[in-house]
Parts: C-alpha cells; sequence; structure tokens
C-alpha cells in the first residue's frame, strides 16, 4: 500500500490556486471559527472492512464542509448522502451535520475534485487541474478500492483526467456505470445539491438506485 508516500492533500495554506486563497482569507477574517482550509478526504476510522467505494463531489461547500471541515457536511447535499450511505450499510451512527457527531464511514471514503471552496461553488479549469494530482493520489492510495461514484459532470471528468483516461470513451450519464480498463468500476449521479433535488433532477430514489447498484457490484 502506498498510502504513507502518496501526497493526498493538500496543506491547509495551499497557495496553488490565487482566487481561492483569497477567498479562503476573505472568509478567514469573515468567519474565524470556521474550517476555513483544504478540506481533507472523509474515511473510515477502521480499516475493517477495507475502502471499495470512493465518492468523489465538487467542492467543498461555503456553509457546509468549509465550514465543518468534513465534506458534505452541514449542508443539504450531506442530508440526502449521508441518509443513503446509510441505508445501504456504507456508514454507522447517526449524522448531525457536524464533525463531531460520531459518525462513521464502512468501506467507504469522501472526497472532492477541489479541495478547496471556490467563489459561488463553480471552480475553473485551472484550479480543478492543480487539485487533480490529489485525486489521484488518493486513488492510488486505495488497493481494494472495486468502485468509485462521481457526483456531477465535473467530478466524472476529474476521475477521468486523474486516470488519464479519455473522457468519450466514458460518457457522463445519471446511473451509468462503466468498467475501467483496471475493473474498477466508475459510477455516475447528479450532484445531491438542494438546487438538483428541488428541481427534481434527482430524486431520492434515482439517487438510492445508483447506490443499489454499487451495493451489488462490491459486494464480496
Amino acid at each position: 500500500m502506498e498510502s504513507h508516500v502518496l501526497n493526498c492533500a493538500p496543506e491547509s495554506d495551499c497557495a496553488q490556486c490565487p482566487r481561492l486563497v483569497a477567498f479562503r482569507e476573505t472568509n478567514r477574517a469573515a468567519f474565524p471559527d470556521w474550517h476555513n482550509a483544504p478540506v481533507a478526504t472523509f474515511c473510515p476510522t477502521s480499516d475493517d472492512p477495507p475502502v471499495k467505494l470512493l465518492i468523489v463531489g465538487l467542492a467543498p461547500g461555503l456553509r457546509g464542509a468549509n465550514r465543518t471541515s468534513r465534506p458534505f457536511t452541514g449542508d443539504y447535499a450531506g442530508d440526502l448522502l449521508y441518509a443513503t450511505l446509510g441505508k445501504f450499510g456504507l456508514s454507522r451512527g447517526t449524522y448531525d451535520a457536524r464533525p463531531d457527531d460520531g459518525l462513521d464511514l464502512v468501506g467507504c471514503q469522501i472526497t472532492n475534485s477541489v479541495r478547496c471552496v471556490p467563489p459561488q461553488n463553480k471552480p475553473v479549469g485551472a484550479e480543478i487541474a492543480a487539485c487533480r494530482p490529489f485525486l489521484a493520489n488518493t486513488i492510488k492510495a486505495l488497493p481494494d478500492l472495486r468502485a468509485i461514484l462521481a457526483l456531477g459532470t465535473i467530478a466524472h471528468g476529474t476521475v477521468l483526467s486523474a486516470l488519464k483516461l479519455r473522457k468519450a470513451i466514458y460518457p457522463f450519464g445519471h446511473g451509468a456505470i462503466h468498467t475501467l480498463p483496471d475493473g474498477i468500476f466508475f459510477a455516475d449521479s447528479y450532484h445531491c445539491s438542494r438546487y438538483n433535488t428541488n428541481t427534481r433532477r434527482l430524486t431520492t430514489e434515482m439517487f438510492e438506485s445508483v447506490f443499489e447498484k454499487l451495493a451489488e457490484l462490491i459486494a464480496d
């Protein structure tokens, strides 16, 4: 396992993206009690069972992970994601929208394509590219990985770029599941954002159907 030598996360004061650094400093001044730093991958506390599923989102939400320090924690998207994980046995404990709620993951990790909160929740291409090596190393550090779930088109494209795979071969589509050359399953879902659920682009049933398929694929 290579995780001890791979750089899977940026430093707390990562300076690679000037626009994100400026936004971070603005938020640190306005909200000094918030996390206001790159958000680390959420990992289970135990290696048993091993991580077989990696969930990849877009970026920390301003009042979600940027505030709480844990992916999808403290915003609407986390309500649906963590409820779904619990339903399919991928988490234990109760999600209470705070990093000390005792929630633990089971056999999965959650990360983002971009680790710092971007203005208006919209990272630009250079920022996505700058963070891509951290995602690539996160994937490499999971020897038992069986499936990756991309939440949204940016996460989909970033995963493929991190793996140096052609996007035209693996088009995005909600519920689509591709098999990558190394045998890993690559699944897509619309992002579980408030906008997508409010507009019914994504329903709870649609989201759960993706996890139902994944649970079957990663089962022993």
